[in-house]
């Protein structure tokens, strides 16, 4: 088993993710998987419209992880997922 790289004592947390979305958008990491799996049977994902109506929770929380891991899951699957945004109550 490989040693594990010590960590430094402080991480910024957001510089790294800054840094992570910036190569997955010049890779274009979600574009790419798309197109691999293009003529694939769909699995098509419509997600509701944001709403603001009080204090964030943990049901949001919840929310966006069924909102992530069911498309992903699909994707691993080998269905072509698009992501689209779709509407709700509201129009």
């Amino acid at each position: 088993m490989a040693t594990p790289t010590p960590l430094p004592p402080h991480v910024d947390l957001a510089a790294l993710d800054h840094e992570m979305l910036g190569r997955w958008r010049d890779s274009k990491v979600f574009q790419r998987s798309l197109e691999s799996s293009a003529g694939r049977p769909p699995w098509v994902f419509y997600e509701g419209p944001p709403t603001a109506n009080g204090r964030p929770g943990v049901h949001h929380v919840e929310a966006r992880t069924f909102k992530d891991v069911f498309p992903r899951y699909r994707t691993m699957k080998g269905y072509h997922v698009p992501r689209r945004a779709g509407w709700d109550c509201h129009g």
